[in-house]
């Protein structure tokens, strides 16, 4: 760097300067002391191509004072200047930045405005971070602004909203933003502001990723990020919770398989009170405790049994043998989506029944209605796969692929159910053209879409439908790499191997009892070939293998044929048409 004085002639303001060259700055404040004193401080320039001529990227404020001392006569004709390397970009803009916050820290816009010029020049924000003493949050936070659209980086400039307003809309995307900002337009509305926006983006609470137990690498829904650096979120709660539920099993699970007395999953939102309780170690009965909050986090509780439990205890009463399921929640939507699976494909040639179904819901409600597609979610990509796979989903979607052509839809549309967005006029308009009998092909279509996979409608429609799922399913290792209980494997190896076969390996490990199930289904290692052997967890009615139960769809089936059986004049459908 070169000290030197230089013309006032031939200096201008560089392009790269905080201030800018456009807008002339206030230099009220400086002028008496230039005028008495002249330029004391070097502005900072460089070389800008021209001969003998110099852009000043730091000194605005300077360089104007002077320009006004000249004009009124005060003879200013040489400035003192420190001359830079041409052509850094990066190093005049950080020159400009540095004095400018040393004189008067700028508003966040500005710093942003400049931020960004840094990082179009190479800068990373730990090399902005490092040159003007700020934390690397700091300058994510600045840089953050460049999500927001640009009238709301002007309301902050302008300090019509708060910093923590700021943050939150970083969250949202251009189109949350432009709602915003209709609400602050609107003068019959009031726009939410702080954590009252935090609220509105998310629909209501709001879970942060840090709650998760499962792998957020492996998470199909949507995330956002505070773009300051500091949280994410869940955007879509409903798959965080199937996630979050599957991931509290699997944990479950580890428990039970390091030998504790039995593991209870507390109801979302349920609290434990360990003043309820009492401390045991595993050895003497210990239970584990998994407390859910509203807002996903997740408590493990380990070594505690309820006061109730510990006087029984104390009185010499035996405690109460743990009632362990025998399938896991992932093995449950497993089964859920088969059977639904088979249900809505029978359902879809079935339209009478579906018309049933419908005015049903129509008066009664269900999960999914009014009106939404079952997504038949689940978090295992091997039970996705399996279901998407399968004859009745195939089958499924050869019907609905007819009905859309009929509806003149494109062939290529995920469901009817939502059309392509027309409105309901233009519906009518299709639909009053068509009779009766295809009205009622495209109702049982969207019935089924809309047929909620883990309701006691599908276990009902089933048997009434009186569905055999052998000719639909087939066992698959989706299936039988689910199952760990060893009670139910053997079970299921005296169906399809004989009791014999299941008590001379009752000992063996749960591997080798999934080896013979996968032997007798394929006919391999000696094995004679089982056809159409079908769970019972997957059959309608659906029944446990064992007394402990667990198994939702059979809980359902249960309930479901004792209503039949109460309804005398309800006969099953033999021959579904």
């Amino acid at each position: 760097m070169e000290l030197k004085h230089i013309d006032i002639a031939k200096l201008s303001v560089s392009s790269v300067n905080m201030g800018g060259a456009k807008k002339a700055p206030d230099i009220a404040n400086i002028l008496p002391s230039v005028r008495a004193r002249g330029v004391l401080v070097p502005l900072i320039v460089r070389a800008n191509g021209s001969p003998d001529t110099y852009e000043i990227v730091a000194g605005k404020r300077r360089y104007h004072a002077a320009l006004a001392v000249a004009e009124e006569g005060g003879g200013i004709d040489e400035l003192p200047c420190a001359v830079i390397d041409a052509g850094d970009d990066a190093a005049a803009l950080e020159a400009s930045l540095i004095e400018n916050i040393a004189r008067l820290d700028p508003d966040e816009v500005t710093r942003w405005e400049t931020f960004t010029r840094l990082v179009r020049e190479g800068r990373s924000p730990e090399d902005i971070a490092l040159t003007f003493g700020l934390t690397q949050l700091q300058v994510k936070r600045t840089l953050a602004l460049g999500n927001l659209l640009p009238r709301i980086r002007t309301l902050y400039r302008n300090e019509a909203i708060d910093p923590v307003t700021v943050r939150h809309l970083t969250l949202a995307s251009k189109v949350r933003q432009r709602e915003w900002l209709a609400l602050v337009d609107d003068p019959e509305t009031r726009a939410p502001v702080g954590q009252g926006l935090k609220a509105w983006l998310f629909g209501g609470a709001s879970i942060s990723i840090t709650v998760a137990l499962f792998d957020l690498s492996t998470f199909a829904g949507e995330t956002v990020s505070d773009l300051f650096g500091e949280d994410s979120y869940f955007a879509d709660s409903e798959a965080f919770w199937t996630a979050q539920h599957a991931a509290v099993e699997e944990r479950a699970e580890t428990y039970r398989e390091a030998g504790w007395r039995e593991v209870i999953v507390l109801e979302p939102g349920q609290p434990f009170h360990t003043w309820e309780h009492e401390r045991r170690a595993k050895r003497q009965g210990g239970k584990v405790y998994i407390a859910i909050g509203y807002r996903g986090e997740v408590t493990f509780h380990e070594g505690y049994i309820s006061l109730k439990e510990a006087r029984k205890l104390a009185s010499g009463e035996a405690p109460e043998k743990p009632r362990r399921p025998e399938i896991t929640a992932t093995g449950n939507d497993y089964v859920d989506l088969h059977r639904h699976a088979a249900v809505r494909a029978k359902l879809a040639e079935a339209p009478g029944v579906a018309l049933r179904v419908a005015v049903a819901h129509m008066i009664a409600g269900s999960a999914l209605w009014a009106v939404r597609v079952e997504p038949q979610r689940t978090t295992s990509e091997a039970v996705a796969e399996s279901v998407e796979t399968c004859a009745s989903d195939a089958a499924f979607d050869k019907k609905r692929r007819a009905m859309l052509a009929l509806l003149g839809f494109d062939a290529e549309t995920p469901t009817i159910t939502g059309g392509e967005g027309e409105g309901l006029a233009a519906l009518f308009a299709k639909l009053v053209k068509l009779d009766d009998a295809q009205l009622l092909d495209i109702l049982a279509i969207v019935m089924s879409e809309t047929l909620d996979a883990r309701s006691d409608i599908v276990d009902a429609i089933g048997l009434y439908l009186n569905i055999d799922m052998a000719p639909v399913w087939q066992a698959d290792d989706a299936l039988l790499d689910l199952i760990r209980d060893r009670e139910t494997l053997s079970e299921m190896v005296a169906e399809v191997a004989g009791r014999e076969v299941a008590e001379a390996n009752a000992k063996e490990s749960g591997k080798t009892l999934r080896g013979i199930l996968r032997d007798c289904i394929s006919g391999s290692n000696g094995r004679t070939k089982v056809e159409g052997w079908v769970p019972r967890w997957l059959r309608f009615p659906a029944s446990s293998y064992t007394e402990r139960g667990g198994v939702r769809a059979a809980d359902r089936s249960a309930v479901i044929a004792s209503l039949i059986a109460a309804e005398p004049d309800i006969e099953p459908v033999r021959e579904a048409a």
